[in-house]
């Protein structure tokens, strides 16, 4: 465990976590979420980003449109890209917020990635993130892009929106892209996973005291076990190759646990690696630490591979 990794959970146990566990206004986390990555996230300085606006089917969806952040690093293959959705409990986060992790995921895959302003909880509950999610996907199958040259990927509440994204891809018989990564998915907003008690302590950043309030908001009275919501419980088939990541030390553990043996049992080729002592959804610590900088090269490495580029 390097020095920063030590100092990194110590700031998040003694400020981070008290302030999650005391923030009850989802405008307020919000604006807490988007002052700190302005002020402590790090952007790969040959980071390049564009916006563009992805358009919401009519119908079903809600009129308008779904901004949307392009991030790259240095020249990458154009050719291919990465579908990433931010994480923030379904209530928090934006492109702005993890604009810095899609670029540097982006350059170790040595391609672009697309990064959707979904709608958020409470304002907009399920199932409006999986549409706009959904809307992004098919805005790149309609660009051009082949599902091969596609991967999806997301941290946190964003992981489990991308394995809700391939399972509504599966029953909707859709075209399915050559991969998916996740950085701690929160696949089960039922609350089923034995970790959430047993690393409420350990955990240096998630306070289980506000897990109910974040669901309510997510859910507005939906039933938690819809795999669309909480992929965990999904009548999967052939599934992607997928790589997750997880912390042993966190609360959302055993998410990622069940959800690769879940993938694992219906066929998919799936990696899971636990780390030691980090934080939830570290890899957006990117540039900062340096188990985040090993994560997203792993991970970028395992795009690579799968879309069939070669990283610079």
């Amino acid at each position: 465990m390097s020095l920063r990794l030590r100092l990194l959970n110590l700031g998040l146990r003694l400020l981070v976590k008290p302030k999650l566990r005391r923030m009850k206004d989802p405008q307020n986390l919000r604006d807490s979420l988007e002052r700190d990555a302005a002020r402590f996230f790090v952007c790969p300085e040959d980071a390049n980003f564009v916006a563009d606006l992805i358009r919401r089917p009519q119908p079903p969806a809600k009129v308008g449109m779904i901004e949307a952040l392009w991030a790259s690093q240095g020249r990458p293959d154009r050719r291919r890209v990465i579908l990433y959705l931010h994480g923030g409990a379904y209530i928090a986060g934006s492109p702005r917020t993890h604009r810095h992790l899609a670029a540097a995921l982006a350059g170790a895959a040595g391609v672009r990635a697309i990064v959707p302003d979904y709608r958020l909880a409470p304002d907009h509950p399920f199932p409006a993130a999986l549409e706009d999610a959904l809307s992004s996907y098919r805005h790149l199958l309609s660009a051009g892009y082949d599902p091969s040259e596609i991967a999806v990927a997301g941290d946190s509440a964003g992981g489990g929106l991308g394995l809700a994204l391939l399972l509504k891809l599966q029953a909707e018989d859709l075209p399915r892209p050559a991969c998916y990564v996740g950085f701690s998915p929160w696949t089960d907003l039922s609350g089923q996973s034995d970790t959430l008690r047993r690393n409420a302590r350990r955990d240096v950043m998630l306070p289980i005291s506000r897990m109910k309030d974040a669901t309510g908001f997510v859910l507005n009275g939906h039933d938690a076990k819809d795999p669309f919501v909480s992929p965990v419980f999904g009548d999967w088939s052939a599934p992607p190759p997928a790589l997750l990541f997880a912390g042993r030390h966190e609360v959302l553990l055993g998410d990622s646990i069940r959800m690769a043996e879940v993938l694992r049992a219906t066929g998919g080729d799936v990696t899971l690696e636990l780390w030691r002592h980090t934080p939830h959804a570290w890899p957006i610590f990117v540039g900062r630490l340096p188990e985040a900088d090993h994560a997203v090269a792993t991970a970028g490495g395992f795009i690579a591979r799968h879309l069939c580029a070669q990283p610079e």
